[in-house]
């Protein structure tokens, strides 16, 4: 990263960019799936740099832009946070947001993590990431035997997956990864064979599939790596003990690489303030910033400059990891194949 675009990044950290919003309104109103107390720190630190208050509203993803969808023109909004690129992208295909001119942002986020909007600008822009990772039961299973998703679907692992329901958005998510990497014939054989491994039907979140392969239920599953971080720095003795149950591994450290999800920030559609809105996920995009996602809720930053210090996930990765290049817009692209897949092989 140049010294200019470093310097940029420095002076949004500390909020020395011109306030923008002053014109238009001292407040921006924030629909946000990131329901973790850490980002209360960054969202009073930005109203302290720059004096624009954040009025926030949580829900799911789901439930945010079925709200702008129902809100329409008349929607308050103005930044959005999501925490799947499934969601980012159904929310662009419905035409839920309003492209974004930055440069600062276009130098800070790695192409493969944004998604284009025609010359318009970008749509929306990764701000962390997090894996797709396995869990396993060191007594019942080999490594070998599960480091690449694609073993998961096959016969040596049948009655031992555990999985939270295939349309999840993160399920989605990763799945479209798949299709982009197996292609259509492949992907559904795969999925039928990974539906026939299952220990039981899916149901709960990554946390239960966690404790589902501690307790036995079963011996594999999928989760997101900051579900495991947590764990790792939980100073509860049952969660110190959950850990010691299980191994983990980044799959596909020998072909493509581990599956990346991300949590994303786009402009609403009809944003009453949206260069404020703007300069908000400027901010995001931070060292300041990007330092909190990584301590404060165990994920990776999307700013390469930037390096965490979050023993739990040095631990959990080993130092480094091998992750998929595939652009996560790409992946979103696929969601309604997938689903349709899912869908017809009766994969809940």
């Amino acid at each position: 990263m140049s010294r200019v675009i470093r310097a940029l990044l420095l002076a949004a950290s500390a909020g020395l960019l011109t306030t923008l919003a002053g014109a238009q309104s001292n407040e921006l109103n924030l629909y946000s799936a990131r329901h973790y107390q850490t980002d209360e720190a960054l969202y009073s630190q930005f109203t302290k740099a720059t004096g624009i208050k954040i009025n926030r509203v949580d829900a799911d993803d789901a439930g945010i832009l079925a709200r702008l969808k129902a809100e329409g023109t008349a929607s308050p909004a103005d930044v959005i946070l999501l925490v799947d690129a499934a969601r980012l992208g159904k929310g662009q295909v419905e035409g839920l947001f309003r492209p974004i001119k930055s440069p600062l942002l276009e130098a800070a986020v790695p192409a493969q993590l944004r998604a284009a909007a025609g010359s318009d600008g970008i749509a929306w822009f990764g701000l962390s990431t997090r894996a797709r990772v396995v869990v396993y039961d060191k007594t019942r299973v080999k490594r070998e035997d599960v480091d690449t998703y694609e073993e998961l679907a096959d016969p040596k692992n049948k009655g031992r997956v555990c999985l939270r329901s295939g349309s999840h958005p993160y399920n989605l998510s990763l799945f479209g990864s798949m299709l982009e990497h197996l292609g259509p014939a492949k992907m559904e054989n795969w999925l039928q064979g990974l539906k026939a491994n299952l220990a039981r039907a899916p149901k709960g979140g990554d946390t239960d599939q966690i404790r589902a392969v501690a307790s036995g239920e079963c011996a594999v599953a999928i989760s997101n790596s900051y579900y495991i971080a947590r764990l790792m720095r939980s100073g509860q003795a049952q969660d110190q003990a959950l850990m010691s149950k299980f191994e983990v591994v980044f799959p596909n450290q020998q072909s493509w690489g581990t599956h990346l999800n991300i949590a994303g920030a786009a402009v609403a559609r009809h944003s009453k303030n949206p260069q404020a809105a703007i300069q908000f996920i400027e901010y995001l995009a931070s060292p300041q910033a990007q330092t909190y996602f990584a301590d404060g809720n165990n994920e990776w930053p999307v700013v390469a400059s930037v390096k965490t210090t979050n023993a739990a996930l040095q631990a959990m990765s080993g130092g480094a990891f091998k992750a998929e290049t595939v652009p996560v817009a790409q992946v979103a692209a696929h969601q309604v194949r997938v689903q349709q897949m899912l869908d017809r092989i009766g994969f809940r």
